[in-house]
């Protein structure tokens, strides 16, 4: 059986937005801005991307967008474990989700592995970028093909963090006129 229910605010969905049967032009939508979770994500498969570039082309300048890239991801990171951890933290019935703390636990290993592979950046510079930086980074892209499933399925299979967002119809009557 599958239990429907959104985030901590309240927004009950049993059957519908708001326990109330979807109506024509009603849909349900994640309800927290997914910018906090789509950010990270860019700037990690965005290193991942300079490395395989500097790793061809031995041009520092991957490696300088890389370890630059590392650290905005860290940091919208941090934010979105913040966002998470409000909703996971505001109700029990999303820790009951086994699927929360698949998602939680793979994101955080993610940032612990960005943490060692922006340090290791930091103190060796580019000769930490091939071939332990580039493993660090495709390990970590793997790890977020996993979360961002799980993350899907927390969103749409269980409805976490949804709200309703009613939509413009288009009117159907005609307010053409004739020139007489």
């Amino acid at each position: 059986m599958v239990k429907e229910f959104s985030c901590w605010r309240g927004r009950q969905l049993n059957g519908g937005c708001h326990g109330k049967p979807e109506k024509h032009g009603q849909h349900c939508r994640p309800s927290h801005p997914p910018d906090a979770h789509t950010f990270p994500i860019a700037f990690f498969v965005a290193t991942f991307v300079c490395d395989l570039i500097y790793w061809q082309t031995a041009n520092a300048s991957w490696a300088t967008a890389a370890i630059w890239l590392l650290g905005a991801g860290i940091i919208m990171a941090a934010l979105a474990a913040v966002a998470g951890l409000i909703d996971v933290l505001g109700d029990h019935r999303i820790r009951a989700l086994n699927d929360v703390w698949w998602h939680a636990g793979g994101n955080a290993i993610v940032v612990l592995i960005e943490i060692y592979n922006w340090y290791a950046r930091y103190e060796q510079g580019t000769a930490a970028v091939v071939p332990k930086g580039l493993i660090l980074s495709l390990i970590v892209v793997c790890i977020l093909l996993f979360t961002g499933w799980k993350g899907w399925d927390m969103v749409y299979r269980y409805r976490v963090g949804v709200t309703d967002e009613p939509q413009v119809q288009p009117s159907t009557t005609s307010t053409t006129r004739r020139a007489a």
